[in-house]
């Protein structure tokens, strides 16, 4: 064990069940200069690419499982993202386009109808229909099942087969974000097939997806080969899928956990895309290879365990909030890169407001804050625990920094990333560092995945419990003038701020290196790789 005087590093063995350690990350893009991209700009250019061969993508974290509706970490969904689909998707617009479905309108205020793709298999041969399509939505809301994204469709009291290629979700009330939350990689639709042996093993003593978990059969134009866990995953091109042929032959997400090895990868051929590159590698990145730099519909984020003292005094919560310098996070970490967040989602997200007010730095209110708790004198010893990723230890020493200055004192420990996910869904820490992928383009779902009472373990980890809050987010989820809704996600951000479950700190920028010859790569503001189109020279 590494110490020293700002850092302890603990890592902890936890048992993980079924849950097996796999690969995944977050890659880049495809010219030999940098690409800075906006929403609406995708590096597509395939000319003079040349098809085949093993795409390499060098990643720091492993996947935890590889059953979308089990898992809750961007490395998992990265990976499942390229062997399932969903029935809808966002383009580089953040646009819903037609995926597995064709088209899909509300039919009724509680109705939604979608047409689906004809002529669809599975990677074992089965057909994609509607009552896979409902097999997969009562999956996740299978309370046995207990996945953490059953949020996203809890609204939902029925899934009618309408015929093969129709169907309709009936939901309790009106709900706009319907197919946005479809939209979302934890929605991805699995084999029937495999779903009924998931349930049959089960039978037989083992736990909800373990048998996805080995044998995940999605319709993508991918199909898993093979995973050697703290290793790689292999994924192979599927020749029978019914839209556009992958251009690679095969993928191989790479496990490579430390920084300059990725970059040392990517710069000897070793890898073709690596991520994240870490910002103050990025001149280093720029100089021998490519960077792929887009803005990121994501949250990095300080979270309380509001179930221990002293977070359960929210002046304790507001003091360390306003004790943080987000700007500093800004230049010294992310090298300028990102944005200061002022609530839980940007502008990439419906629910996002300019009116918002975010929690200034105060380091004199930060201590009358902790005196009207009772810490003026003494303050007190506490822990953050974060993964072991470069940008998130550099953030927990500068928060150590910044809270020794109002009285706290702050222990370091870095987590292995399989057992961080496991003891922080536990409760067992005191401050932690994470982020979420806000992927369906609406505030409905973070703001219910990470503060929601019913998602407490899951998404929740900082353990907020408030019935005033969750009848916020029911009164803006049923809401369907777009006006009136926007003004209810400010006045739940506007709460957040007061509550303070969470220090907001930045919404990053997705950073990544490619080598010169890839072309066709681009990822979405969730930092999801997009990779059917990609070829390697």
């Amino acid at each position: 064990m590494f110490k020293s005087k700002s850092l302890k590093t603990g890592i902890f063995s936890l048992a993980f069940g079924f849950m097996l350690v796999g690969c995944a990350s977050e890659p880049s893009s495809g010219d030999d200069v940098e690409q800075e991209v906006e929403p609406g700009e995708e590096n597509v250019a395939i000319e003079g690419g040349e098809e085949g061969g093993d795409l390499v993508v060098g990643v720091l974290s492993d996947a935890t499982i590889l059953d979308p509706h089990s898992s809750s970490d961007v490395p998992s969904g990265n990976v499942q993202s390229n062997i399932y689909e969903t029935l809808v998707k966002y383009d580089t617009n953040m646009e819903l386009e037609p995926r597995l479905a064709t088209s899909w309108e509300p039919i009724e205020d509680k109705v939604w109808e979608f047409k689906l793709q004809e002529e669809v298999y599975f990677h074992d041969g089965s057909e994609f229909n509607a009552e896979v399509v409902k097999a997969n939505i009562e999956r996740i809301l299978d309370p046995e099942v207990a996945s953490p994204r059953a949020i996203l469709f809890e609204i939902v009291e029925e899934v009618i087969v309408v015929d093969d290629h129709t169907v309709q979700f009936v939901t309790e009330e009106p709900f706009a974000p319907l197919p946005a939350h479809l939209a979302h990689y934890a929605s991805s639709i699995v084999s029937k097939e495999a779903i009924e042996a998931d349930y049959a093993a089960v039978e037989e003593g083992e736990q909800h997806g373990s048998y996805i978990n080995e044998n995940p059969i999605g319709t993508g134009f991918f199909k898993f080969d093979s995973w050697n866990p703290g290793e790689q995953v292999v994924l192979n091109r599927f020749e029978d899928y019914w839209g556009e042929y992958a251009k690679v032959d095969t993928v191989t997400f790479r496990i490579i956990p430390e920084d300059l090895t990725r970059i040392a990868e990517l710069e000897t051929g070793a890898a073709h895309i690596i991520d994240p590159v870490t910002p103050s590698d990025l001149t280093r990145v720029e100089n021998t290879a490519n960077a792929y730099i887009r803005n990121a519909a994501s949250i990095t984020y300080l979270g309380f365990n509001m179930e221990k003292e002293p977070f359960t005094d929210a002046n304790v919560r507001k003091a360390i909030a306003k004790a943080l310098n987000r700007e500093a996070m800004l230049e010294g970490i992310l090298d300028g890169t990102g944005e200061a967040a002022v609530g839980p989602v940007n502008n990439t997200n419906f629910g996002y407001s300019e009116n918002v007010e975010g929690i200034e730095r105060d380091l004199e209110a930060a201590r009358e804050l902790l005196a009207e708790a009772g810490y003026e004198e003494e303050g007190f010893e506490t822990t953050i625990w974060t993964n072991d990723s470069r940008e998130r230890i550099d953030i927990a020493e500068q928060t150590q920094a910044e809270l020794a200055q109002i009285g706290i004192d702050v222990n370091i420990e870095v987590v292995e990333w399989g057992a961080y996910l496991e003891a922080t869904a536990a409760g067992e820490h005191d401050m932690f560092i994470l982020g979420l992928s806000l992927g369906t383009g609406d505030a409905d779902y973070p703001m219910h995945m990470l503060f929601h009472s019913n998602n407490v373990g899951d998404g929740n980890r900082v353990r907020m419990a408030d019935d005033v809050f969750d009848q916020m987010l029911y009164d803006a989820r049923i809401e369907q003038d777009e006006a009136t809704r926007l003004a209810l996600y400010e006045e739940a951000t506007n709460y957040l701020n007061e509550e303070v479950p969470m220090a907001f700190l930045y919404h990053p920028s997705h950073i990544m290196g490619y080598a010169d010859g890839v072309e066709g790569f681009w990822a979405d503001a969730s930092g999801v790789y997009q990779l059917q189109n990609v070829t390697i020279q």
